[in-house]
């Protein structure tokens, strides 16, 4: 069992939240502010039952401690996403006797936002003696950084245990209800997952987890090839993962006819000889690409019968592209997905995070899906039906 933070009392209390704040910077901007706001409503709540709130966070891949790393930038956007409500204080370490005293001082309505987790090595490493310190902060642990869930490191395992009170946040929560009971445990039929992006190894744990629950698997992207030419077809210069993945492909195969579940491949494509699409693009008259181009993205009878697919389901879930789609000339079949998903008002959609939760909110769909995952990594690992380490840390007997 799992408890949320509207379980708790936190009157008085120091409240440890790790949200994810990694998000990206330009010069002395964050340039995508999404990951802070979908924090909000934990963090406001925390304000709202009186508790003294402390937020930690990683940025980036820092060797050390990196200045152009430093959450500093993002506690000036927390501020402003705030409405200038709460003050909000940046610390310039994460433990020490300095944070230690700010952490004290904190007072109500006021927000500590700690400095980048991993300009300690010891984060990553999770250090016994580190997480220890971390736990020292709080009086309670919540955790609302799915993001990073799938990750044993001290700020979302090690420092759980020598804090008395711990709990999910309200986006954790939305994460755990949508990609565990109403994806992987309890889907309403017909249920359909797409799967793109560039590797079928990537997803071989993804597709075996699927296969025996969905009732039709949709495969784009350059992971598509890879299948067709285990069947035999030629894919002329498109990617394909070489040697004993054609032969893991293959196996997938006939565990989807095995199983009479439909793993459904393109029946046409949009090629080109180069992948920037310098030079003509042709469509394809069937599954076979010419010997001097390759495959970057669907066709149209592919995007129809996709569409259609989707249209007819009562769950959705996807990751992964199904094209080239930062290239505009190979972005039609992402955004038909993107399109279907979003009509099927009767459906719950789903966006397993990564390329397709930025495909979705670069083409304004992201709105209108009833979930959009803030994990990569994370939600194919739920999918795939590992245990997370952020996740299992908050279980209470």
């Amino acid at each position: 069992m799992i408890r949320y933070i509207d379980d708790l009392q936190l009157t008085g209390k120091r409240v440890f939240i790790r949200v994810d704040f990694n998000v990206p910077l330009e010069g002395r901007r964050v340039t995508d502010d999404t990951r802070i706001r979908e924090a909000l409503p934990t963090i406001r709540r925390a304000l709202e039952m009186g508790g003294k709130v402390i937020l930690a966070s990683h940025l980036g891949r820092p060797k050390g401690a990196d200045p152009k790393l430093s959450t500093v930038l993002v506690a000036e956007k927390l501020a402003e996403l705030l409405g200038g409500k709460h003050e909000v204080i940046h610390a310039d370490d994460c433990v020490g006797d300095n944070v230690k005293k700010q952490v004290n001082d904190l007072k109500a309505g006021q927000v500590l936002l700690l400095e980048n987790l991993r300009f300690h090595k010891e984060e990553e490493a999770n250090d016994e003696a580190f997480s220890r310190e971390l736990a020292a902060l709080a009086d309670v642990y919540v955790n609302d950084a799915f993001g990073t869930a799938h990750r044993a490191h001290a700020s979302t395992a090690g420092m759980v245990p020598f804090v008395k009170e711990k709990a999910a946040g309200f986006l954790m929560r939305k994460e755990i209800e949508y990609l565990g009971d109403k994806v992987l445990r309890n889907p309403q039929k017909p249920f359909v997952a797409i799967l793109g992006g560039s590797k079928v190894s990537d997803k071989i744990k993804v597709i075996e987890s699927l296969l025996p629950k969905v009732d039709a698997l949709l495969v784009g992207g350059a992971m598509a090839y890879t299948f067709l030419k285990a069947q035999g077809i030629e894919v002329g210069k498109s990617r394909v993962e070489e040697g004993d993945k054609l032969a893991l492909a293959a196996k997938l195969l006939d565990t989807a006819k095995r199983l009479k579940t439909p793993l459904v491949l393109p029946i046409d494509h949009i090629v080109c000889a180069d992948p920037d699409g310098k030079g003509p693009v042709q469509e394809t008259p069937d599954q076979v690409v010419p010997a001097d181009m390759m495959g970057l993205d669907i066709g149209p009878k592919t995007r129809a019968m996709y569409t259609q697919r989707i249209r007819d389901a009562k769950t959705v879930i996807w990751n992964g592209p199904m094209g080239r789609f930062e290239v505009d000339k190979f972005a039609e079949g992402t955004r038909s997905v993107a399109a279907a998903m979003s009509i099927n008002k009767d459906a719950v959609t789903v966006i397993g995070g990564g390329d397709s939760a930025a495909a979705v909110e670069q083409m304004g769909y992201a709105d209108k899906m009833s979930h959009v995952s803030t994990g990569g990594g994370a939600s194919l690992e739920f999918l795939e039906g590992q245990p997370l380490p952020g996740i299992k840390a908050l279980e209470t007997k």
